[in-house]
């Protein structure tokens, strides 16, 4: 039988039995896998292209950066196994030549192997003679190169240092294409790959503003493919068809293990720019959710996390596929924190005989990093050390840089502890600055007179700071672009930094600046508020809580899960919930009519206050008001909001029964976000703030809108302070910080999609 219609004949064998090709072949890898468990490889090649000649990047290298340090300090990789190619040095022959030699010919069945790209993506128009010359009849199935067997004029590709950004007078683009990356990674022996891309092939009509830059190039049409490029391409064919799989089209390329891209097909991804620092929109949210991760993390939480933070920046999805995407595996499969613990960073240099370190802060939350105060302590953590102990070193922030900061070590700790270089740590006590403001940017659109009025009129919002187009913002202020409108009829609103209007703040034509400022006040707050809040996102204290979010149906459905690293580690074997509906998004999606409700379970051994904000999809803020307490028999005053307290040991739903009330996801179709902080001291400031708003006389729960979200939020900080007891000068800190106990509370984020 010729070798042609054996393939045949094996494709019509496997297409009865229902199964792939690839789940044929692999079956002969994987005895081979299980002898190699026990002495695997941690393999890892890292891509980060900023030194781009036409349009420059900033954040690549970074990106590189915080793969590497992860990689090492939580997964245990060897420095040594990790190759990395960053500016000149990733042309597209030294990227597949890394590849090839690092990680095809290196790894054995069983290794673990990473791959991560930064940089720019595009795709490119093939001019049809290329595609013409390329597929000659006479090619056999088996030996035709992806690229012209796809019969695609436009393909997707990545941008090495050395290959032209716009279209040139030579019509050869040297690109790495996508499908050369699949056949890369169809040749290596082992399944236990994961690849990450933090660039994109979309390129947007209208480019963001603000702190935003997008990782993809523009399209390339006419363009030819480099001959070395469609050479490997052939190579690798003739290495791995025979044995591993026939060919598919290009629209059927299914990556093999994790294969993770920031963004979905038609969204930009972006880089934006940070405390001190650039780096990838996604790459930053993702490696900070697994310093965050323990065993018992799957990926889809750590990416479900990683996505609420690129959504409360930029308008992208990052996209989980590949063909383990759907497995409910640890972390990454194979891909495990190498300790029990979570980490909000780690001792990466020791100084004054072990008494001063420099700490990679890469674990804590961006949205928390640039508020994050000197004087702030850490705990010195290690392998089974979840329960809090005295004999913990801690370590006092005295600087900042970006990602890295110096610290000592506290006296009383001086004559037991002496630090070293790998020692992973978490956070004791964070100093947050009282004065915090709303970071918004103005159009580069607006005329000048518009910004002069825009100015003069933000200047009287003392809790509003302008900012240039390209520092940290947290929102535009700008122009509504409306053909039909002249410049003397303009309207003007908010807009997201990926220039996605925010709803409700959109005004009539002809408004004057100053009046459209001082209208859009109230939504200002509301943003403030929201930005305060989301500071006191906590997982590590240690309260033992966890959390759900679940859609009330007849079969009632987890749809995300956030829980302490106590509970973690005390009772996630025996409460794990494979009901939890798994996202390839991140961004779980509800259609606008359901039905929604929160469980909360308290396994502290005191009981703890609990306390629900948010935005709905209208971006208007939200509460839960609790139920009223009786006024005492005969006496005249008003019957106050009462705590929501949760016992020990105990789980209460919001709400918590349906007689009480219904949750129910009005539209439009947007993002939603809602805040869960839970405390073991009363919230007292904050429900006297939630009384003096209080319009609706029910006595019962009920969610509701919030008028004074901004005093609400600033009580909750100043009961935050209180629960953990420690004036801010007794660390040495300024009078104007809160400095809180992480013990103290807990805080979490949950970010769906109404539809």
């Amino acid at each position: 039988m010729k070798r042609r219609d054996f393939f045949k004949a094996v494709g019509a064998i496997v297409t009865a039995l229902g199964i792939s090709e690839f789940d044929l072949f692999r079956l002969s890898d994987r005895y081979g896998s299980a002898l190699a468990q026990s002495t695997s490889r941690k393999l890892a090649l890292l891509i980060g292209i900023n030194e781009y000649s036409a349009m420059p990047l900033n954040g690549c290298v970074t990106d590189v950066e915080l793969q590497s340090e992860l990689l090492i300090h939580r997964f245990g990789f060897q420095p040594a196994d990790i190759v990395v190619l960053h500016n000149q040095q990733a042309t597209r022959q030294q990227i597949e030549a890394a590849f090839m030699q690092h990680l095809v010919e290196q790894a054995q069945p069983g290794d673990i192997v990473v791959f991560h790209y930064s940089g720019y993506g595009r795709r490119i128009q093939l001019d049809e003679e290329h595609v013409e010359d390329q597929n000659p009849q006479e090619n056999s199935e088996l030996s035709q190169p992806l690229v012209s067997k796809t019969l695609c004029s436009t393909i997707s590709s990545l941008v090495p240092v050395d290959s032209p950004i716009t279209s040139s007078a030579d019509p050869i683009v040297n690109d790495v294409l996508e499908e050369t990356l699949w056949l890369m990674l169809r040749s290596l022996q082992t399944e236990n790959v994961t690849t990450i891309l933090d660039t994109s092939f979309y390129t947007p009509p209208t480019a963001p503003l603000g702190n935003l830059r997008i990782r993809s190039s523009p399209q390339i049409a006419p363009a030819q493919i480099h001959p070395l490029e469609l050479e490997l391409q052939q190579q690798l064919i003739d290495k791995i068809a025979p044995y591993r799989l026939l060919v598919p089209p290009h629209a059927a390329l299914d990556f093999p293990g994790l294969f993770i891209t920031a963004s979905q097909t038609d969204q930009p991804a972006a880089e934006a720019q940070w405390s001190g620092f650039s780096a990838g929109l996604f790459t930053y949210a993702l490696t900070q959710s697994l310093w965050e991760a323990t065993p018992a993390t799957t990926i889809h939480v750590s990416l479900s996390k990683a996505t609420s933070v690129v959504e409360l920046v930029g308008k992208q999805q990052p996209q989980l596929c590949g063909q383990k995407s759907q497995e409910q595996a640890d972390v990454a499969l194979h891909f495990m924190p190498n300790t029990d613990v979570s980490a909000d960073g780690v001792v990466i240099a020791v100084e004054d005989n072990g008494k001063a370190a420099q700490l990679w802060l890469a674990g804590l939350q961006p949205t928390l990093l640039q508020y994050y105060g000197v004087n702030s302590r850490f705990k010195v953590v290690t392998p089974s050390s979840g329960e809090a102990g005295a004999d913990q070193a801690q370590l006092q922030m005295r600087s900042r840089t970006g990602l890295t900061a110096k610290a000592l070590l506290v006296a009383d700790n001086e004559s037991t502890n002496t630090l070293q270089t790998g020692q992973l740590v978490q956070e004791a006590i964070r100093i947050v600055p009282r004065n915090i403001n709303l970071n918004v940017a103005l159009d580069p659109g607006l005329e000048r007179i518009e910004r002069v009025d825009a100015t003069s009129a933000f200047a009287t919002a003392s809790f509003v700071t302008l900012v240039t187009s390209g520092e940290l913002a947290d929102c535009l202020f700008g122009r509504i672009q409306d053909d039909t409108q002249s410049t003397t009829a303009s309207r003007y609103g908010l807009f997201t930094l990926a220039h996605e209007l925010i709803p409700n703040t959109a005004g009539e034509a002809g408004e004057a600046v100053k009046v459209a400022v001082q209208r859009l006040i109230p939504k200002l707050q509301t943003l403030l508020a929201a930005k305060l809040w989301r500071l006191t996102s906590n997982e590590t204290s240690d309260l033992d809580i966890q959390a759900t979010l679940e859609v009330v149906s007849a079969q009632k459905q987890a749809i995300i899960e956030r829980e302490t690293q106590r509970f973690q580690i005390k009772h996630r074997v025996e409460t794990t919930t494979p009901s939890i509906v798994s996202t390839t998004s991140g961004i779980p999606s509800l259609p606008i009519g359901s039905r929604i409700k929160y469980k909360i379970t308290n396994h502290s051994d005191r009981p703890v206050y609990l306390l629900l904000l948010g935005l709905d999809s209208s971006k208007n803020a939200i509460v839960l008001y609790p139920g009223k307490a009786l006024a005492a028999s005969g006496s005249t005053d008003t019957a106050s909001i009462q705590e929501l307290a949760i016992a020990p040991e105990t789980t209460i739903s919001v709400p918590r029964t349906e007689i009480d009330f219904e949750w129910i996801l009005h539209g439009p179709p947007a993002v939603c976000e809602t805040q869960l902080i839970l405390s073991r001291s009363p919230f007292t400031q904050t429900l006297a703030a939630l009384d003096a708003a209080r319009e609706d006389l029910r006595g019962e729960e009920y969610i509701s809108i919030l008028s004074n979200p901004l005093e609400v939020t600033q009580a909750l900080l100043r009961d935050l302070q209180t629960a953990s007891a420690i004036a801010p000068d007794t660390m040495g800190a300024a009078p104007d910080t809160y400095a809180l106990d992480v013990n103290a509370w807990a805080s979490f984020n949950f970010i769906y999609q109404v539809t």
